[in-house]
């Protein structure tokens, strides 16, 4: 007989690969049925028709979209995610480095977010209705209303314009020291960590009052236990598959949603990369990018639904 988490583990992951290839499937219909000429946006107005034909046959325009689609997945699935029709460089090497970039700017801001967040629960449901409670949930509420480009520009004005913090632009490049990255994306960290801050502590808070209600915190609270203890050492752990998800479904945002933070700093990343290449209408290039944001978002999610199975003491131990 298959143990439970096993057989819970194995259809998490088969629905996260279903998922991934229904992803694929919209991205690409969603690439196919934009208005205009790929062919007429590459050479231009005043481009012939014998040319247009030429390039249409070329790229393979002139296929069925199932030709064209499966032919795209079976390339993707070797590793190969065709070339850029700006430049007509493989658009493998240059998303690597892009990717690599978007991901160091998600993990700085995680590494700040996630404790932070979790510290800011904890401390709001040992003072809960009073007023630090009040304060850290009326600070995120804000935090989270405001749109993360807003926040960009309102981060810019004081901490690059005002007092000369912190670079505007945060340009960074091959070879360029570990320090001299971290400075270069500070304003857009801060406007990340501000972005998911308040949902994490949000979720955590919510998540440690549920179990706060329990009978074993009543016994330790009958034993004299301080009350920052019994939330941190007896409730914290069992409220931990809620936090978990909610972390995660955030570090999928980090990763994903960084678009717009990207634009606002010209940050070299996958959100400029992908902007950059919509406006001149690249469409292996998005195509490409929406995949990869796909498979990062699904991925994280789940894990965290694997963390929470994971963590569940009925299947770990089944009668």
């Amino acid at each position: 007989m298959v143990h439970p988490v096993i057989k819970l583990v194995a259809q998490r992951i088969a629905l996260g690969l279903l998922l991934l290839l229904a992803a694929s499937v919209l991205i690409f219909v969603g690439t196919q049925i934009l208005p205009g000429d790929v062919a007429q946006s590459i050479l231009g107005q005043s481009a012939t028709p014998e040319t247009l034909a030429n390039l249409r046959q070329e790229l393979g325009l002139n296929e069925p979209a199932l030709t064209r689609y499966f032919s795209w997945l079976g390339g993707v699935l070797h590793g190969d995610l065709g070339n850029a029709l700006t430049n007509g460089q493989p658009i493998a090497p240059a998303l690597g480095k892009r990717l690599l970039n978007t991901l160091f700017l998600a993990a700085c801001a995680a590494v700040i977010a996630v404790p932070l967040a979790i510290i800011l629960g904890l401390v709001s449901v040992r003072y809960r209705n009073r007023w630090p409670d009040k304060l850290i949930s009326a600070v995120t509420l804000a935090t989270i209303s405001v749109p993360e480009f807003l926040l960009g520009y309102i981060v810019i004005f004081f901490l690059a314009v005002q007092y000369r913090l912190l670079p505007s632009l945060s340009t960074v490049y091959d070879g360029m020291g570990f320090g001299d990255r971290l400075y270069a994306i500070g304003l857009p960290v801060i406007v990340l960590v501000l972005a998911v801050l308040g949902h994490m502590m949000r979720m955590t808070r919510a998540a440690i009052l549920n179990v706060m209600q329990s009978a074993y915190i009543e016994t330790a609270e009958l034993k004299g236990l301080r009350p920052f203890a019994i939330i941190a050492r007896h409730a914290f752990p069992n409220a931990i598959a809620p936090v978990v998800n909610v972390v995660m479904i955030n570090l999928a945002y980090l990763v994903v949603g960084v678009v717009v933070v990207e634009v606002v700093f010209v940050y070299p990343g996958m959100g400029q990369y992908l902007v950059d290449h919509v406006s001149k209408r690249d469409v292996p290039v998005v195509q490409a990018c929406g995949l990869v944001f796909a498979g990062v978002y699904i991925g994280l999610n789940l894990i965290a639904d694997l963390v929470s199975i994971l963590a569940n003491p009925r299947l770990r131990h089944p009668k």
